[in-house]
């Protein structure tokens, strides 16, 4: 029961994207259309999960023992580089469709702040591996929830004629995350 609030807590009440507002950069940049949205929205969730994993077992096993916990940034910012050149590669030779139309955002997976806000606040909040990895399940889940949710809504009104002129593409989408934001924000207190 434990693992089921921890995952719900990641995907609706503490959303990274929508209420601590991490992964900004990727969000606005690719939810112009769901198929992208969803496409880097699995890819976060893929490398989040993993650089969970390593960042983890990293840091149990080599950075606490040796006592050198003060290289936590540097070593988790490198080892979630190494796992987006991995997903990069793999994306390449598998779905190059996908990869065609991710272009210049699927490196922007390795600065995505709510990759890296995962990994430390899973050793902050001392979560076990398996809840650690609920958690960034979780995260991920909720970072592609929202890219979806903002990438239809998106597309709803960017083929509509009556939105003025002045608010059309950016301003409207940050509108929209806003309105978002606010709506789950409504969960606190859920769990």
């Amino acid at each position: 029961m434990e693992y089921f609030f921890i995952l719900i807590s990641a995907v609706f009440i503490n959303n990274y994207v929508l209420v601590q507002f991490l992964g900004m950069c990727p969000f606005f940049g690719v939810s112009q259309k769901t198929k992208t949205a969803m496409g880097m929205g699995i890819s976060v969730m893929f490398v989040m999960t993993l650089a969970t994993v390593f960042t983890f077992l990293f840091y149990k096993f080599v950075l606490l023992p040796l006592n050198i916990t003060y290289l936590r940034t540097v070593v988790f910012i490198l080892i979630i580089a190494s796992i987006v050149q991995f997903v990069e590669v793999f994306m390449k030779k598998m779905f190059k469709m996908l990869y065609a139309v991710l272009g210049v955002y699927l490196p922007l997976i390795t600065a995505n702040c709510a990759i890296f806000g995962v990994t430390l606040i899973n050793i902050k909040d001392d979560f076990t591996f398996l809840g650690a990895i609920v958690n960034s399940l979780g995260a991920g889940a909720g970072f592609t929830l929202a890219m979806l949710l903002l990438a239809g809504i998106r597309e709803k009104y960017d083929n509509n004629p009556d939105v003025p002129e002045i608010f059309q593409g950016f301003p409207l989408a940050l509108f929209s995350a806003g309105l978002m934001s606010i709506a789950f924000m409504g969960f606190t207190g859920l769990v």
